[in-house]
């Protein structure tokens, strides 16, 4: 790997948003770091990409978000292969119809969307350079959310309804983000959070896609879906702007007031260091200016 090349690492490659922004940052130069549950696809998609790109430098690291053991090695091998990291983007998600624990006993949507996102990005912070960029998928649906309690993630129950889960695990994206943030604002590394808008991928119900055709001022495909994050990862404008939450037409704007209510982004900050075993002071990091 070149020491030239910076080095972008993403979550969730093997569709939709998540192939095109990896596509762009292959075309963009970086050393791409494809993290993915289905290695079969992830390597796929890199041999497309290498054909594409043959001066791009394309790797496929195994990630299962919903399990905590499996963020961790995979932390461990990133570590290893790439001691600098220059953007790390969380855009992996799902929804479950039905009320599943992850391997680690929590609600698997919560678990997928938040809790493995947040141990890998606190795995990772020792490895981000000066001016490093993390970038959050969350949705608006957040505004949607309740407040977020111990019970809804260790214990879904029989009230478990997929809508207000998803919901919910956007919520934690974004007090995420905002917490982190916070915590960052001395080190020159950014971090902030969008909402794609409503985008035709397999997590948009299916009854919903086939309206797409008479919705398309509605409903964007993953290429049109792509350009906040793309946006927020590889825009000079971006640069030094952190803690915020930007709208599918690259635009930030205020979330909602359960994500702004500090107390409960700090809440939410325990309750997931604690769950992904954590400390929850972040670790000692040099002031980069």
């Amino acid at each position: 790997m070149s020491k030239a090349s910076p080095v972008a690492v993403i979550t969730g490659t093997t569709h939709g948003i998540g192939r095109i922004v990896s596509r762009e940052l292959a075309r963009a130069g970086y050393a791409v770091f494809m993290l993915c549950r289905d290695v079969p696809a992830g390597a796929a998609l890199g041999r497309e990409l290498a054909a594409r790109f043959p001066r791009a430098r394309l790797s496929v690291l195994p990630c299962d978000l919903a399990q905590l053991a499996s963020v961790r090695e995979c932390a461990a091998a990133l570590t290893a292969a790439a001691p600098r990291i220059d953007l790390l983007i969380n855009n992996a998600g799902t929804v479950s119809l039905a009320p599943r624990r992850s391997a680690d006993g929590f609600e698997l949507t919560f678990a997928v969307n938040h809790l493995g996102p947040f141990l890998l990005t606190g795995l990772l912070l020792p490895q981000l350079a000066p001016q490093a960029r993390i970038v959050n998928t969350a949705s608006r649906i957040h505004f949607r959310a309740g407040r977020c309690t111990a019970a809804a993630v260790t214990d879904p129950g029989a009230r478990y309804r997929s809508r207000e889960a998803y919901a919910r695990s956007k919520l934690a994206n974004v007090q995420h983000t905002f917490a982190l943030a916070r915590r960052l604002e001395s080190t020159g590394i950014s971090v902030n959070c969008l909402h794609p808008g409503v985008v035709s991928t397999n997590l948009l119900p299916r009854w919903l896609r086939l309206l797409k055709p008479f919705l398309s001022a509605q409903v964007f495909d993953a290429e049109r879906g792509a350009h906040t994050t793309l946006h927020l990862a590889l825009d000079a404008r971006v640069g030094g702007r952190s803690g915020l939450y930007f709208d599918e037409y690259q635009r930030p704007q205020p979330a909602a007031p359960l994500a702004q209510d500090v107390a409960l982004q700090e809440e939410l900050w325990q309750m997931s260091c604690d769950w992904v075993g954590l400390p929850r002071a972040l670790p000692d990091l040099p002031v980069r200016h």
